[in-house]
């Protein structure tokens, strides 16, 4: 599909009709590039959901717009390899307090990790769930913490920091 530009400014700009417009004339490449990056139609179905879900959160902070069709291609490769880290075992786990992800390798490793996220200041602890588990960009997290973006990596970094110290105790 020949990319628009116009259409891409406009929904990119908040305009929810040229959104709606943009994302019925991609479904079908979407569908495509799903069938081809996902472990079974099933998952390539639920990718694409995920993903135009994702393309209305997110195209607000789409920078170029000749990049939209490979960063809908991102969007859509990364969703179908969630989905298959959540069928290879590799999934969200809910902590005592909050929802924390944690990689299901070995139940002793997951408890830590879910225990060091936990044990974070809130202020890091959010800074740490907004981005590694919910994929948050550091713009969408600043805009979200009302924060500056160097505050915002400066508190990534901090709380991972604080996770790997936890972990080699």
């Amino acid at each position: 599909m020949a990319l628009d530009h116009d259409l891409v400014h406009s929904a990119r700009d908040g305009d929810r009709r040229a959104l709606e417009t943009l994302l019925t004339a991609y479904r079908p490449d979407m569908r495509r590039i799903a069938g081809s990056q996902c472990a079974s139609a099933s998952d390539a179905e639920d990718a694409v959901q995920e993903s135009l879900w994702l393309v209305c959160q997110r195209i607000g902070a789409l920078r170029t717009i000749a990049a939209f069709p490979s960063w809908v291609f991102s969007i859509i490769k990364r969703e179908c390899f969630r989905l298959y880290r959540a069928t290879r075992g590799w999934i969200a786990l809910p902590g005592p307090d909050d929802a924390i992800f944690a990689q299901q390798m070995h139940p002793d490793i997951r408890s830590d990790l879910i225990d060091a996220i936990q044990s974070l200041p809130d202020t890091y602890r959010e800074a740490i769930v907004l981005r590694d588990v919910q994929e948050l960009s550091v713009q969408e997290i600043a805009q979200k913490l009302q924060l500056t973006r160097a505050a915002v990596k400066s508190r990534i970094h901090r709380g991972r920091s604080m996770v790997r110290e936890y972990l080699s105790e």
